[in-house]
């Protein structure tokens, strides 16, 4: 399999048999920089619409992390609130289009996922993922907060599953536990077992009404229309966070 040497990340969209499969890809753990979400974000948008689509897959390229959030480089260039706005807005506007998006989205979750990564899962209506898919979210340690995806997260695993992420913020957590608290819905022992019940399930759902597809994605996500406005609020404050002299110092260090 190969993986992607572009330094702002690959994005592809194929489609068969009403599955839309979209794959993204960067070199650095399929971390996301703001034009590669952009991207991504807008797909969402477009699949929506497209009546050739019953189905979205989402996954990663490579054998290794799902996604390791967004892009390290443009966190520590943000000089301004109204970059680190823009930079925390990446995810909000991801999850906001998955969200809105009228076909329901599976996610193949093949290895680790940190940080906004865990969103994305979060974000996703059906998860399936390997016992190598551990996820953290690390941000406390730098003095910020995953702010922005913590709604899709908690809606999955609760506040307190949300509590244990986000508080213990040096440790991983397993496929297993993500299983338990409803972030993932099975896990497997290999990728090819992953692909095939991926597969099967895309093709069980695309063979459904599309129209009771469509309404029951609406009836998943009832309660979350304020999303759109709490997102970016939620950008907001971790645009200011990341400006703070603890924040500056802890991304100092980890750039060493």
């Amino acid at each position: 399999m190969t993986t992607t040497t572009r330094p702002n990340g690959s994005l592809y969209t194929k489609i068969q048999n009403k599955i839309a499969t979209i794959e993204f890809g960067h070199p650095a753990s399929n971390s996301f920089p703001s034009e590669l979400l952009d991207r991504l974000a807008k797909e969402f948008d477009r699949l929506s619409n497209d009546n050739n689509v019953s189905v979205i897959i989402l996954k990663s390229e490579g054998e290794r992390a799902f996604c390791a959030g967004a892009s390290f480089d443009e966190l520590v260039a943000i000089d301004n609130l109204e970059d680190g706005k823009a930079f925390f807005s990446g995810f909000a506007n991801v999850i906001n289009a998955m969200r809105k998006c009228s076909k329901l989205v599976i996610g193949r979750v093949q290895g680790k996922v940190v940080g906004g990564g865990v969103g994305l899962a979060g974000a996703c209506d059906y998860v399936l993922a390997t016992e190598a898919a551990s996820i953290k979210l690390s941000e406390l340690t730098i003095g910020i907060g995953p702010f922005v995806i913590a709604p899709a997260v908690e809606r999955k695993v609760g506040v307190s599953g949300l509590a244990e992420l986000t508080l213990d913020a040096t440790s991983w957590k397993n496929a297993y536990w993500a299983k338990d608290k409803g972030l993932y819905a099975r896990v497997f022992e290999s990728i090819s077992e992953l692909d095939t019940e991926v597969e099967l399930l895309a093709e069980n759902l695309a063979s459904y009404n599309p129209e009771a597809l469509e309404e029951m994605k609406r009836a998943l996500w009832i309660g979350t229309e304020h999303w759109d406005t709490l997102l970016l609020e939620r950008a907001e404050t971790s645009g200011k966070l990341v400006l703070s002299e603890f924040t500056k110092n802890a991304l100092a260090k980890f750039k060493k």
